[in-house]
Parts: C-alpha cells; sequence; structure tokens
C-alpha cells in the first residue's frame, strides 16, 4: 500500500489540523519541560526540535508510520548489506564505512570488511603524503590544490566534511568542487589552477 494511504498518515494529517492550531510560544508555555522532552544531546551535539510545531503525539504517530512503512526492517538490511538501492539493484554500504574494524558484513557471500579497512588505510595514507608535501606533481612540484568532481552524495558530503573540518586544517591546500555537468564550471575553476601543483 501506498504510505499516503495508511492509517498511521491519516492519523498524522488529522493530528496536524489540531497541532496548526498553536503557536510554538503556547506550546513553550503550557509545556515547562519541552525543551528537556524536545532535545537531544550527545557529547558536544545538540539536536534542539522543540521549536518545531510537534507534540508528544506527534513523535508517537511518526514511529507509528515509521514502523508501517517498516523502516526498522530497511534499516537492518541495509546494516547486513541487503540490496536496498532498488534503482541501482544493489546493496547500500556507506554505513560500512563506520564501523569498527573487525567487524564481519557479509556481501554476496564475502566478508567485504577487511576489503573496507584496507581502503581506508591506503586513502589515509594518501591523503597524508598529499599533506606532507611527499606526493608531488608530474613536474616534481608539491600538490597545493585538489578538485573534487561529482553530483548529488559525491559532492554535497565531501563539501560538508571539508566545510565541518576547516578549523582543523594547516593550511596549504585548497579544496576546489564542481558539481555541475556544465563544461564552463569545470573551466572557471581550472583555469585559476596550476596544473603542475593540482
Amino acid at each position: 500500500m501506498e504510505l499516503s494511504r495508511s492509517a498511521a498518515w491519516s492519523a498524522l494529517v488529522f493530528h496536524k489540523q489540531e497541532v496548526d492550531k498553536k503557536t510554538i510560544r503556547d506550546m513553550f508555555a503550557c509545556e515547562s519541560d519541552r525543551f528537556v522532552r524536545f532535545s537531544v544531546k550527545w557529547k558536544e551535539m545538540l539536536l534542539d526540535y522543540s521549536k518545531n510545531r510537534i507534540t508528544s503525539r506527534t513523535m508517537e504517530l511518526l514511529l507509528e508510520l515509521a514502523h508501517s512503512a517498516g523502516v526498522d526492517e530497511k534499516r537492518q538490511q541495509m546494516f547486513q548489506g541487503e540490496p536496498i538501492n532498488f534503482t541501482e539493484k544493489r546493496s547500500v554500504l556507506h554505513t560500512a564505512l563506520r564501523r569498527p574494524s573487525g567487524y564481519v558484513l557479509d556481501v554476496d557471500g564475502l566478508n567485504i570488511a577487511d576489503e573496507i579497512a584496507d581502503v581506508l588505510l591506503q586513502m589515509k595514507n594518501f591523503c597524508e603524503e598529499i599533506i606532507s608535501g611527499k606526493w608531488k606533481g608530474y613536474t616534481g612540484k608539491s600538490i597545493t590544490d585538489v578538485v573534487n568532481i561529482g553530483i548529488g552524495g559525491s559532492d554535497l558530503g565531501p563539501y560538508m566534511v571539508t566545510e565541518a573540518l576547516k578549523p582543523f586544517a594547516h593550511g596549504g591546500l585548497e579544496v576546489h568542487f564542481v558539481s555541475n555537468i556544465d563544461g564552463s564550471h569545470i573551466r572557471e575553476t581550472l583555469k585559476r589552477l596550476d596544473p603542475q601543483t593540482t
């Protein structure tokens, strides 16, 4: 059944009409513990969703919707390496990159965890060589610029990580992002860069 035709969806639509009658200010006035109930803190990260038009009932209904949509099963299939990407008929394995070493992830009868660990180590070594200046360009000069070419997650993920880690950068390396299939984006980026150090 289509999710928008489910009972859980209908219950949320009805509930929204009730919640829309209240303002966030009203909700805080009636619920002195609202921030505590609708926020989560982990180490230095805080997720504060108390300033959204939600109630405890909203959360219950959202969980019912997730349950009726089979989110738990899909999440488990994803962590087990099952092919849940239906358009490409393959596993969604980005979660495997964040698992600790020593785990087993069986995909098509092969434990891919060791291969992932090997590739991550190769990436680490390569990055250290670029950053330290040991890795040279074709004329023997150190690399000063890196161009990331990607669309969607192949652009947004690396861009997000680069932005998040900027405060920890040591300088000396500039990262550029090209995320458009129009040739003008890559041309404009490359004309400012030296091929010997890119």
